[in-house]
C-alpha cells in the first residue's frame, strides 16, 4: 500500500499519484479521472475535484471543499474547509478560499486574498492584493476587491453591506442580491423599509459607507 504525509498533521496516509498529471492524491479523496492534477499539487482528506478542472503547482485542495466544472486552483492557492469553487471561477496566487465560502462563475481570487465564512463571489468579480472578505458578503457584478480598505458593515439582522470599486471606478454597494448605486441604494431602501427601525439604521449604514468611500478617494 501507497502513502504519503500530506503535512496536514495525521501523517503517512494511503494515497496514489492520479493518472492525468501525477499528483498526490489520499485514497480518501474523491478526484475524477478527467481532472488534471500536477505533479506538485495536491489533493487529500475527503476533498472533491471533477468535470474538466485543474489543479496545479503547488496548489492544494483538502478537507471537505469542492472544485468542479472548468474551474482552475493553482500556484499556492488553497481550498478547504467547505468551500466550493466552480464554473470558470479561479483561484491562484497565495489565495485562500476556505469555511463555507463559494467562487463560481468567472470571478478570481488571488494575490494575497483570503474569501472565507459564508462569502459568495461570482460573475466578473475579483478579489485580489491583500483584501479579506468574510461574513455572508455577497461579491459580484464586475467588483474589485484589493485591501481591507472597503467598508463591510453588518445590519442587526446579519444583512452584509459592502462599498466595492467597479468598472470606470464607480463605487457600488452590495447587499444580498443588492447590486446598487448609492442613488439606488437610498431609494430601494426608502420603498421597502422607510419608516421602520430597519430602515432607519438602513440609511445610517448608506451614509457611513458613502462618506468613507469619498474619505479613501
Amino acid at each position: 500500500m501507497t502513502t504519503f504525509d500530506f503535512q496536514d498533521g495525521n501523517g503517512p496516509v494511503p494515497a496514489h499519484q492520479h493518472e492525468n498529471g501525477g499528483g498526490g492524491v489520499a485514497d480518501t479523496a474523491s478526484v475524477e479521472d478527467t481532472v488534471y492534477v500536477g505533479p506538485n499539487a495536491r489533493v487529500y482528506g475527503e476533498a472533491r475535484v471533477c468535470g474538466n478542472a485543474r489543479v496545479y503547482g503547488d496548489a492544494q485542495v483538502y478537507d471537505n471543499a469542492q472544485v468542479y466544472g472548468e474551474a482552475r486552483v493553482y500556484e499556492n492557492a488553497r481550498v478547504h474547509g467547505k468551500a466550493w469553487v466552480s464554473g470558470k471561477a479561479r483561484v491562484c496566487g497565495n489565495a485562500r478560499v476556505h469555511g463555507k465560502a463559494r467562487v463560481y462563475e468567472n470571478a478570481r481570487v488571488y494575490d494575497n486574498a483570503q474569501v472565507y465564512d459564508n462569502v459568495w463571489v461570482r460573475g466578473d468579480a475579483q478579489i485580489h492584493g491583500k483584501a479579506r472578505v468574510r461574513g455572508n458578503a455577497r461579491v459580484y457584478g464586475k467588483a474589485s476587491i484589493k485591501d481591507n480598505k472597503f467598508p463591510q458593515i453588518k445590519r442587526s439582522d446579519g444583512y452584509d453591506f459592502i462599498a466595492v470599486p467597479c468598472s470606470g471606478g464607480k463605487i457600488r454597494v452590495i447587499a444580498g442580491c443588492r447590486y446598487f448605486t448609492f442613488e439606488e441604494a437610498k431609494n430601494h431602501w426608502k420603498q421597502a423599509r422607510g419608516g421602520t427601525p430597519l430602515g432607519d439604521e438602513t440609511m445610517l449604514i448608506l451614509k457611513y459607507l458613502e462618506e468613507y468611500t469619498e474619505m479613501m478617494k
